[in-house]
């Protein structure tokens, strides 16, 4: 049976191939011996390449060092962490709250498409969804309904994902109103002073009238 089997192959890979069975799986065998190297060749580089590109990446992948508090800044002290300097953390504040966004680099950082919120108080834009220069600002007076409500949004959504490190500090102007209301008491104190001390001679000129008229009515008894 089996011997008729092989006569059959053989008789089929010469009518199908024009070649005789010993020429014919010589092909096969070097065909699939060429299939493996070639496999191996390529295949091993490949996967190596892959092997080494996330350990790679990973090196190149610092960690972030913890955030760090710094408590109330200045505008102006705000605009250094923008993602310039690497070694900084990079930030960004939202109604004048101050938050850590160094692991949203790619957004943020430099070559991002937030990168001109960094190192900001960008309210106003964001509330407007606006890239200009002119509302690159905490100032949110003016917003409507929506706008103010897109800015809380942005502002939920900074406060569940980022860490707070600081806030804006206010105008120097803004804290002089309480050394502006001393003078007004210490002025109302003076008023209150002076209408005392004319009300002192007052007082004297009536004890003096009474004294007159009581002198008045003991000369009449007398008499």
């Amino acid at each position: 049976m089996a011997l008729e089997l092989w006569e059959t192959l053989k008789e089929a890979i010469t009518v199908y191939t024009g070649l005789s069975p010993v020429t014919f799986f010589t092909v096969v065998v070097l065909s699939l011996a060429f299939y493996h190297a070639v496999f191996g060749l390529f295949g091993s580089s490949s996967s190596s390449a892959n092997h080494q590109h996330p350990r790679s990446f990973e090196e190149q992948m610092e960690p972030l060092p913890p955030p760090v508090q710094l408590g109330e800044i200045t505008e102006d002290d705000l605009k250094q962490y923008d993602g310039s300097d690497n070694k900084k953390p990079l930030l960004m504040a939202i109604k004048a709250q101050i938050y850590d966004v160094s692991q949203s680099r790619m957004f943020y950082g430099p070559g991002g498409p937030y990168a001109l919120f960094a190192g900001k108080d960008a309210s106003r834009a964001l509330a407007k969804m606006s890239f200009e220069d002119k509302d690159l600002t905490g100032d949110i007076s003016g917003l409507g309904p929506f706008e103010l409500e897109a800015l809380q949004d942005w502002e939920y959504k900074f406060m569940s994902k980022y860490v707070k490190v600081g806030t804006i500090k206010k105008d120097v102007s803004s804290g002089d109103e309480p050394s502006s209301s001393e003078p007004s008491e210490a002025v109302k104190a003076s008023d209150s002073e002076v209408s005392k001390q004319e009300a002192v001679p007052q007082e004297n000129a009536a004890v003096e009238t009474v004294n007159t008229s009581s002198i008045g009515e003991a000369d009449k008894k007398e008499e």
